[in-house]
C-alpha cells in the first residue's frame, strides 16, 4: 500500500511526453486525446495526496515527487498552451497570445521563486514555514481546470469558460506567492 501514491506520481510524469505527443500529433482532433491524458494525470495528482493522507502512507520520495510531477505537468501544459495561440485566436480573437502570455509568464516566474525559496529554506532546516497552504492548492486546481479547457477547446464558450479560470489562477498565484514570502519574510530580510 505503501507505494501507491508513488505509483500514482511516477505514472503522471511517464504520461508527460504522451501529453506533448498526443496535443501535436498530426490528426485531427489530436487534442481532444490531449486534454484526456492531462485529465487523467490532474486525477492522479487527486488520487496520491488522498491515498497517501487517508492510509496516512507519505513517504520522503512521495513529498518531493509529487510537486516536481505538478509543476513539470503543469508547466508543460502552460508552455504549449502558450504556443498554440493560433487555435485560441481562432476563436477568442487576435489578441489571444497576450492573454495567455502574461498569465503564463507570471505562473511560471512564481514556480521558479517558490521553488527556490523552498529549497533556500529547507537549508536553513525551516521547510515547514513554506508549505503548500491553500492558495497554492487551490491555485494548482484552477490551473489544471483552466488548461484542460484550452486544450480541450469544446467551443467559444469552453475558452472563454477557461480565460476566466485561468485568470482566477493567476490571482491565486499572485496570492499564494506573497503568502509564501511573507512566511519567509523574517528569513529572507535577517542580517544573518
Amino acid at each position: 500500500m505503501k507505494n501507491i501514491p508513488n505509483i500514482l506520481t511516477l505514472f503522471r510524469v511517464i504520461l508527460i511526453p504522451f501529453f506533448v505527443l498526443a496535443f501535436y500529433l498530426p490528426i485531427e482532433n489530436s487534442f481532444y486525446i490531449a486534454a484526456w491524458i492531462f485529465f487523467i494525470a490532474g486525477v492522479t495528482d487527486y488520487l496520491d495526496g488522498y491515498i497517501a493522507r487517508r492510509w496516512n502512507v507519505s513517504s520522503k520520495l512521495g513529498a518531493f515527487l509529487d510537486p516536481v510531477a505538478d509543476k513539470i505537468m503543469v508547466i508543460t501544459a502552460l508552455v504549449m498552451v502558450a504556443g498554440d495561440h493560433d487555435r485560441i485566436a481562432a476563436t477568442v480573437g487576435e489578441h489571444s497570445a497576450l492573454w495567455i502570455m502574461i498569465p503564463t509568464l507570471i505562473m511560471i516566474g512564481r514556480e521558479l521563486a517558490i521553488s527556490g525559496l523552498r529549497e533556500w529554506m529547507a537549508d536553513l532546516g525551516k521547510r515547514a514555514n513554506v508549505a503548500v497552504g491553500n492558495a497554492g492548492k487551490w491555485k494548482t486546481s484552477l490551473q489544471m481546470l483552466a488548461l484542460g479547457g484550452f486544450i480541450w477547446q469544446q467551443g467559444p464558450w469552453m475558452v472563454y469558460l477557461a480565460y476566466l479560470v485561468f485568470y482566477a489562477a493567476m490571482v491565486l498565484t499572485v496570492v499564494s506567492m506573497v503568502q509564501y514570502f511573507a512566511a519567509a519574510w523574517g528569513e529572507l530580510t535577517s542580517e544573518d
